[in-house]
């Protein structure tokens, strides 16, 4: 999906109904910032705020999606792109979060026998050393790329706003979590809760 393309028509709409950011969002019960956000093209209006908006704006889904006005005979042609579009961020998402997994068992798979090695066998305490800082690098780097990967897959849905962003990697890390849940800060309604990791953005 070209975010940009989509937020400039979304904007070069809402103008056209003589409607400002403000007077769009209280149509949707949303915040401004959150229709300021879609017009930058830093996020795509939520799956439960796409049929409300398109009726506002008169426009189709299809349409929205596009982020053009489509012709009756590209309507059945931009469908199926805007379809294979979402499928395929989804699979995207998806295999960020495999191999992040992937990523820290393979970490640990190292690091493991070098730190049970530097129990073990009779070596030099400077060996023992070496080994196991050589085993704590391996593994941290291994949960550091696995923590991008993870964190870039889809993005985190606010449960107050249902506003969906991508948190910095300092709020991502600090923020506790459960396996599909962290705890963040939503950057439209500024709420602290722990929102839900989607395939989507």
């Amino acid at each position: 999906m070209n975010q940009d393309k989509i937020g400039k028509f979304i904007a070069r709409e809402r103008k056209a109904k003589c409607l400002t950011q403000r007077q769009l969002a209280e149509k949707l019960n949303i915040s401004d910032k959150t229709v300021s956000k879609w017009e930058c093209g830093k996020g795509l209006p939520e799956v439960m705020f796409m049929l409300p908006l398109c009726g506002i704006l008169g426009i189709s889904v299809n349409e929205l999606l596009s982020g053009e006005r489509v012709s009756q005979e590209e309507y059945q042609k931009k469908a199926e792109e805007n379809m294979m579009n979402l499928v395929r961020e989804k699979e995207e998402s998806r295999k960020k979060i495999i191999l992040s997994v992937i990523v820290v068992a393979m970490g640990l798979m190292a690091a493991i026998p070098l730190i049970i090695s530097a129990q073990i066998f009779e070596m030099s305490a400077g060996t023992r050393i070496m080994l196991i800082g050589i085993a704590l690098v391996v593994m941290f780097a291994g949960i550091g790329v696995a923590c991008v990967l993870d964190r870039d897959a889809g993005a985190f849905e606010c449960p107050e706003c249902r506003s969906r962003f991508v948190p910095d990697m300092g709020a991502y890390l600090m923020g506790p979590h459960t396996i599909t849940r962290r705890r963040l800060k939503c950057p439209d309604c500024g709420k602290m809760s722990y929102c839900k990791h989607v395939l989507s953005k």
